[in-house]
């Protein structure tokens, strides 16, 4: 193979993070659910928007918080070819250092989407950063360069014509690639120190922009849980093995959530799998076609289930049944996930309006609104009693002033 060498759950502590980060896609768990509390509901821009800062690129990348540092990725140039990471002082939006690389893949995409499209992902002591043109980066927490991989050198039809968004996830110390596209299609182990394949497996030849999910079993072994348009392979990240494939099919933009050993599948609508306790097998546990979600990932909290459709409606159903419960309008549509803090669902369109549900109402509520003007395609980052979400062109911290 050809060389260029210069997605976490709680195993990932263990490697250097710490409680209250947000060290990847939807978090710590990869599910949106922050344990976060205390955070603003009823929102004001005078007294809730404690920060924001101009971006040197586009993005649709969430943010990363590790500890009082922020990272972001963005991709500027009239092509989009300059790839952008930069490390932020959580307190007040300063840079601490940005760094810039040139993109050696393919920077075709969507208008709508942007090269800095995947998340990045850390395990507390590195940054690993993709971008749609199958840049992959290892950056120190402090900006050093630790490696790099041009993966169209290797890959060179590993591409679409819309652009590539799958984030990278951490599982069993490995790094995990998601490069599933309409040709050259394939998801790898990457090490963390070096850059070089661990495992690399087919993928099916089809665009695919969800990242996957990670099961960790009560014996300490971690499964990554693969979504395409042929469903759920749950892989080995140790050697690429796949153990079970759920094959009814599944959505290629909103990703699955993992809750109490149950698999919530955008499939047919949303599809729960029990997963074994080993995690080498599955059951179906119900399919609900009313809890059809669109772009937006899928939530689980408190024993509920939600999803948001194409028309901008939240339905919350039973998790244990899938009956669907209640239904809320919101003003959408929606590009980015939503996330839950403190039995609050916090949402933002693509026009950047933010929107709070109050779940402990019988049918939802929401109790807040701010409009920030901009568009928003990412999911919000939570972390230390704060908010931090990004457009195209800047990034906002959302928090009571006084905390500051």
């Amino acid at each position: 193979m050809k060389k260029l060498l210069l997605t976490f759950t709680v195993a990932a502590l263990a490697n250097g993070a710490e409680a209250g980060d947000w060290p990847g896609f939807r978090g710590p768990l990869g599910n949106g659910v922050s344990d976060e509390v205390g955070l603003p509901v009823a929102l004001d821009a005078k007294k809730h928007i404690a920060w924001r800062i101009d971006l040197p690129g586009r993005g649709l990348s969430s943010p990363l918080v590790v500890g009082d540092r922020v990272f972001v990725t963005a991709s500027g140039g009239t092509r989009q070819d300059r790839l952008q990471i930069l490390c932020l002082n959580a307190a007040d939006g300063s840079v601490i250092w940005q760094r810039q690389f040139w993109a050696t893949g393919s920077t075709v995409c969507h208008d709508k989407t942007s090269i800095a499209a995947p998340t990045p992902v850390t395990d507390g002591r590195r940054l690993f950063a993709l971008f749609s043109s199958n840049d992959l980066f290892c950056l120190d927490l402090d900006g050093n360069l630790q490696w790099l991989r041009g993966l169209t050198v290797d890959y060179p039809n590993a591409r679409n014509s819309l652009g590539m968004a799958s984030s990278l996830v951490l599982a069993g110390g490995v790094l995990v690639a998601q490069v599933e596209n309409d040709s050259e299609s394939f998801t790898a182990g990457v090490s963390k120190r070096s850059g070089a394949n661990l495992w690399k497996i087919a993928r099916p030849k089809s665009s695919n922009w969800t990242t996957a999910t990670v099961q960790k079993t009560k014996s300490g072994a971690e499964w990554v849980l693969l979504q395409s348009g042929r469903g759920i392979h749950a892989v080995n990240p140790k050697n690429g093995e796949v153990a079970w494939h759920y094959a009814d099919g599944a959505a290629t933009i909103p990703s699955s959530a993992l809750a109490g050993g149950v698999l919530y599948v955008p499939s047919h609508g949303v599809t729960a799998l029990e997963l074994a306790a080993d995690g080498k097998s599955f059951r179906q546990r119900w399919r609900s076609s009313r809890l059809r979600p669109d772009t937006a990932s899928l939530l689980v909290h408190r024993d509920r289930v939600y999803s948001l459709n194409s028309a901008g409606v939240l339905g919350c159903g039973d998790a244990a049944s899938g009956q669907r419960l209640w239904q809320l309008r919101l003003d959408g549509p929606f590009g980015g996930s939503p996330v839950v803090v403190d039995n609050h669902l916090y949402a933002f369109n693509e026009e950047g309006m933010a929107q709070v549900v109050d779940l402990s109402a019988p049918e939802g509520r929401i109790a807040g609104e701010m409009d920030l003007g901009e568009m928003i395609l990412s999911s919000p980052a939570i972390s230390n009693g704060a908010i931090y979400v990004r457009s195209n062109q800047r990034i906002w911290k959302i928090s009571h002033k006084t905390q500051l």
